[in-house]
């Protein structure tokens, strides 16, 4: 094969993944406003500018671009868990190695900061998760075996080894203890517009009063999952680390006055 020819079967492979991923950040766009039994692939098709039968040869169905919407912010996801569960988890191998607390507290911490962030910067994923909510995960009951539970899988056993540690406060079902930190972000972001329509003079949306909120958090679910122990000097720099900055773009501002 000569070069023009590869070049352009490069820019062809190029060309299909953009026209894919424009696809898919359309119907986010639109189950985000309408969700699943509102969303029609014509309302897609307009919003992507594509036609309708290209939308059917990339991805099959409506429910197929639907599972392919949330199997996209899945993999996102999962790549920032991934690094919470890889720093706690490097030193566990040995299962004689008993999990100490400050390990087990800067994991939370990692995934908290990870999972408001993230949703803080993707409102539209939010949306979405909140008309699933509404309609009883019906259509997510339909896709839900389509997702990896690789997530939930590294965290039972993470958690057991907390809980044989002493740290955890309850034996309650440790993948729904894990998975409570997304609903835990999810919801004050939710209610952020109604709380700054009810406090006009708090600046809830600035970058200063996320950071509080998100310290907030951190602390409500550590010290809702965890027992009291003795604070040591590591669990203390880690609890500093929680007072980080949040980079806040005007575009996420907008959605919040």
């Amino acid at each position: 094969m000569t070069e023009p020819r590869r070049k352009r079967g490069r820019e062809r492979v190029y060309d299909a993944q953009r026209t894919r991923e424009a696809i898919l950040s359309a119907a986010e766009t639109v189950f985000a406003e309408r969700g699943f039994d509102g969303t029609s692939v014509d309302a897609i098709s307009s919003q992507a500018g594509y036609n309708k039968s290209l939308l059917f040869q990339y991805f099959g169905d409506k429910l197929g671009l639907y599972s392919q919407v949330l199997k996209r912010s899945d993999r996102e996801m999962g790549e920032l868990m991934g690094h919470a569960f890889a720093e706690v988890s490097s030193g566990l191998a040995d299962e004689s190695v008993v999990l100490r607390a400050e390990e087990f507290r800067a994991f939370l911490v990692t995934m908290i900061q990870s999972i408001f962030d993230y949703l803080l910067e993707h409102p539209r994923l939010m949306r979405i998760l909140t008309w699933e909510m509404a309609a009883g995960w019906k259509t997510f009951a339909e896709i839900a075996s389509q997702f990896a539970p690789e997530d939930r899988s590294r965290a039972t056993p993470l958690f057991q080894r907390a809980r044989e540690a002493g740290l955890l406060r309850s034996d309650f079902v440790p993948t729904i203890q894990f998975t409570m930190m997304v609903p835990w972000c999810q919801i004050y972001l939710g209610y952020l517009p109604l709380y700054q329509r009810l406090l006009p003079d708090e600046d809830l949306a600035s970058a200063s009063r996320l950071a509080d909120a998100r310290e907030y958090l951190v602390d409500f679910v550590v010290a809702g999952m965890m027992e009291s122990l003795p604070e040591t000097k590591t669990e203390k720099g880690v609890a500093d680390n929680v007072r980080g900055k949040i980079n806040v773009s005007s575009k996420t501002r907008k959605r919040f006055i």
